[in-house]
């Protein structure tokens, strides 16, 4: 019995001796991990910010450049975690990665459509089509761009949907944020409304708005833009900083609308005729 104690004494002692230092080396490296990489996302982070200034970059792009950059550095830290992981075990690393080479070679013929992905990501990237808080229209999306990504971009909808589209189906973008845009107003009025009476409402409504900085061109009364079956369109257009272009149209139509009341000129709506009324 005494020499069973002793064996089972020297079993454990054995497994402690060489399973704490393992647990040890796991534990640091998890400490390690948990550290660092906060520390080198907020560096990342810093160095950008730091670099858009020096370089001038708008706010999207920068946006852009760290988000990007913070995903790469984290799926190679964690690689870089499984490397280090399978060192303190001593398993060999060449055989795994000569084995993850061919078993994603294999994936590869049936994963096409992640490739496009990563292929048109890197392009739209390269060639600045999107940037983070850019309005958008592209692949039946519409909505500001959240995150620009290698596989997926983030476009959320003005209905609060957030849509992660594959980059491959982002055809024919349409972005909205660049440059100045237009703010455009058509407004109709009655057949017996004099035209030339109207316009110059609109063109005193108009020179009211042309001291308003949110335009930088006009807006001005442009005249007759079509003729419809009950009604004459007018129409008004300015240039307006990016993003302010619907606010703008929204107050136009309001002032329009209070000046033409004031002016006696009638915008035309649907009438219902009672016709069991008339006969009566």
């Amino acid at each position: 019995m005494d020499i069973f104690k002793e064996g089972l004494n020297f079993d454990i002692g054995g497994i402690l001796s060489i399973a704490l230092p393992v647990v040890l080396k796991i534990l640091l490296l998890i400490i390690a991990f948990i550290v660092f990489v906060p520390i080198g996302k907020k560096v990342i982070e810093k160095t950008i910010q730091k670099a858009g200034k020096s370089e001038k970059l708008s706010p999207g792009r920068v946006k852009t450049l760290e988000k990007l950059l913070v995903n790469v550095f984290s799926y190679v830290m964690i690689f870089v975690f499984f490397v280090m992981l399978f060192a303190i075990f001593a398993i060999p690393i060449a055989p795994l990665l000569a084995g993850a080479g061919i078993v994603g070679l294999a994936i590869g013929f049936g994963a096409q459509g992640l490739v496009s992905d990563v292929v048109t990501g890197f392009f739209i990237l390269l060639e600045r089509q999107m940037e983070i808080d850019d309005y958008v229209t592209s692949g039946g999306y519409d909505g500001i761009v959240e995150e620009v990504g290698f596989r997926t971009t983030k476009i959320r909808s003005f209905d609060g949907t957030l849509n992660f589209v594959p980059n491959r189906l982002l055809e024919g973008v349409a972005n909205h944020s660049r440059g100045n845009m237009r703010a455009l107003v058509d407004i109709g009025i009655s057949y017996e409304d004099n035209i030339d009476e109207a316009i110059a409402v609109l063109e005193r409504v108009c020179a009211e708005f042309q001291e308003d900085e949110r335009f930088k061109d006009g807006p001005n009364a442009l005249g007759v833009q079509g003729i419809g079956a009950s009604d004459i369109v007018l129409r008004v257009v300015g240039q307006t900083e990016n993003g302010l272009q619907f606010a703008c149209e929204r107050d136009m139509r309001k002032r329009i609308k209070l000046a033409f009341d004031e002016a006696g000129v009638d915008i035309p709506y649907p009438h219902q005729v009672n016709v069991e009324k008339m006969t009566k």
